[in-house]
């Protein structure tokens, strides 16, 4: 394994990246080290748009990581960050797969095996620089098959690329890694709207309205989008003539366990590596729990009647024990989509 990053000794952790190699996942021995000097190049976005211009409730957002939505494009790679990163996601698609009835070509646990793409996904100057764009305190995802997932294009051409959806995490970017200038069609484009009103259209077999649906334009490869990815429904549309199209989603969660998980791990369950899946599920659920108990410690009072203590410590181990009986169920009939 490459060296521990500032990642690993913790700046800006939730979970350190695991010490060993799951069986079965070489590593690339044959590239070019992570400098964030060269390969960053990290800008604002021009425009947030807030969860409630989406139309979701001050109720609906209080609980939830953060109230931001969704950026424009902003650019995070380097041009010579950008050519690493390509031919680094070229080599990677040699372990795709198809993520059930949702996308054709996927490959996830990348950060295993390209010590480059686990320095990006787990830079602290790109999650310091993340944190000031969701307006929340926030840390590579716990669970590394979230880190630096990768989407290729279908090998049918009429479709989509991704279908509408929300993701199975709270915080993420959607990385444009091949040149967008390249491609006919296979627009990244997001829906005006909430979940609710994209499942009452789906409901009637309808899909989010033109006039409600931006299609932003990234500038080059190397830019993303920053997504609140649990709350804003999204898709990758169709390719109108073949061409080359991979995108690198990497997940982030808000540090504080207080805000509810925003979370679909059950869907993970037809989609990833056994070998890696459960081990990373279980040290997720535990750091939440963790969290919550270490408030428990620190904040009930003396004057705590029985009822209220054992609420709270509950409430503490609601996620592990969620996370718990879900592993036993085994997965959803489907992952959940809006077509």
């Amino acid at each position: 394994m490459p060296p521990p990053t500032a990642y690993d000794r913790g700046m800006t952790i939730a979970v350190p990246f695991p010490t060993t190699q799951p069986p079965g996942y070489h590593v690339f021995d044959d590239e070019p080290a992570f400098d964030p000097a060269r390969h960053l190049q990290l800008e604002m976005p021009a425009e947030r748009v807030m969860l409630t211009e989406l139309g979701y409730t001050a109720e609906q957002i209080r609980t939830k990581a953060t109230d931001f939505a969704v950026s424009s494009p902003f650019r995070v790679l380097s041009d010579e960050g950008a050519a690493v990163m390509l031919d680094t996601c070229r080599r990677l698609r040699a372990f795709h797969r198809q993520a059930g009835t949702r996308i054709e070509q996927v490959t996830r646990g990348g950060c295993y095996r390209s010590p480059f793409l686990r320095a990006v996904c787990t830079s602290p100057h790109v999650s310091e620089h993340l944190s000031q764009v969701y307006g929340v305190a926030c840390a590579p995802h716990p669970m590394p098959l979230h880190l630096g997932h990768l989407n290729f294009e279908p090998s049918d051409l009429g479709a989509s690329v991704d279908k509408w959806h929300h993701d199975t995490l709270p915080l993420d970017y959607v990385m444009m890694v091949t040149d967008p200038a390249t491609l006919q069609g296979g627009e990244f484009e997001w829906f005006r709207g909430t979940k609710d009103d994209a499942a009452a259209l789906a409901a009637r077999g309808e899909t989010p309205p033109r006039e409600r649906v931006e299609q932003p334009e990234f500038p080059a490869a190397g830019y993303v989008i920053a997504l609140h990815g649990d709350m804003v429904v999204h898709r990758a549309a169709a390719l109108h003539a073949e061409g080359e199209r991979i995108t690198m989603v990497n997940g982030y969660v808000g540090i504080d366990t207080s805000r509810d998980d925003q979370s679909r791990s059950a869907d993970l369950i037809s989609v990833d590596d056994p070998e890696l899946l459960w081990a990373e599920w279980a040290r997720f659920a535990a750091w939440r729990s963790a969290g919550r108990l270490q408030s428990v410690i620190d904040d009930i009072a003396f004057g705590a009647d029985a009822e209220t203590s054992a609420q709270a410590l509950e409430h503490a181990i609601a996620d592990a024990q969620l996370a718990a009986d879900q592993m036993r169920q085994g997965a959803p009939s489907a992952i959940q989509h809006y077509e």
